[in-house]
């Protein structure tokens, strides 16, 4: 295989569109860093190499053991798959696997070397759950897990553990913007999960989405995404973050406009959700860090 092609191949492997929404806790964790007058780059810099790879490793993942387990049809509706496909054996896919979790991993030292074991434990259980969510003897997502570990994951120790890096605590404020990043990242997994609800039903794959049915999934999506915005002018009363932190609100047109997809599409089309929803989760970020310096 030539190498270009195979560089092709490995591209689609680690599907870049999810990549924004794996930036987009370190950029509100280091948004509240940068507020507290603690924002230091070479950490902040750091930890957003080891959410990227996480998240290039847990695809990858997701590719090869779907596949394996019989989840991967030719009637799937998401992007390419290169283990179904073909395009790569499933031992190729593991290899890829194992060396991005170990670049992670080496990222990751960097960060405990400045903050300790409690960065080590975090980062292990990362990767344990990143592989968990469809490897092993008890795949998370196959028992409807997933949807938790993804707001645990993409949203506490995302954005907290990116804010403790560089100050060494973790702030009130912190704590609280984890909840709506993790919010709108685990809606990127309902739309995932309602697009593929049918395949997932004949695979023996039990999401969240299978358990719910179609019109509950819908519901999620919507609790996700509206109290990932309802919640910050409660935080900005009780005075947590800035008011011209609101400026997070100038993505609303985004989520509605993905919201409605949600609603009119079945199949497929979703998959314009899932880019928007992932769009929307860096925008509201990265509109927030605006806010901050603003103020």
């Amino acid at each position: 295989m030539e190498k270009q092609n195979l560089l092709k191949i490995w591209w689609l492997a680690i599907r870049p569109r999810t990549l924004p929404a794996a930036a987009s806790g370190v950029v509100m964790g280091s948004a509240l860093a940068w507020r507290d007058g603690s924002f230091i780059f070479l950490p902040a810099l750091a930890a957003l190499f080891v959410a990227l790879l996480l998240q290039i490793g847990s695809n990858v993942a997701n590719d090869v053991f779907d596949f394996e387990r019989g989840a991967d049809t030719a009637e799937r509706q998401g992007p390419l798959r290169v283990t179904q496909a073909g395009l790569l054996t499933p031992a190729q896919v593991k290899r890829g696997m194992w060396i991005i979790f170990s670049l992670a991993a080496l990222c990751g030292l960097y960060l405990a070397a400045l903050r300790g074991w409690t960065v080590v434990w975090i980062g292990f259980a990362a990767i344990v759950s990143a592989i968990a969510y469809t490897g092993g003897p008890f795949p998370l997502g196959y028992y409807g897990l997933g949807d938790v570990f993804v707001f645990i994951f993409f949203g506490f120790a995302a954005v907290a553990g990116t804010y403790y890096v560089q100050v060494g605590s973790v702030s009130a404020a912190a704590w609280w913007m984890s909840v709506p990043i993790g919010l709108i990242i685990t809606a990127i997994l309902v739309v995932n999960n309602l697009r593929d609800l049918e395949n997932d039903r004949k695979a023996g794959k039990h999401t969240l989405a299978v358990r719910l049915g179609e019109k509950s999934t819908k519901t999620e999506y919507v609790l996700c995404m509206g109290i990932a915005y309802l919640l910050l002018p409660v935080l900005v009363i009780f005075k947590l973050v800035p008011l011209a932190s609101l400026f997070a609100w100038l993505s609303l047109p985004i989520a509605i406009n993905t919201l409605r997809t949600v609603f009119t599409q079945t199949g497929r089309p979703l998959n314009a959700a899932l880019a928007g929803t992932g769009q929307t989760a860096l925008l509201y970020s990265v509109l927030f860090w605006v806010g901050v310096l603003i103020s």
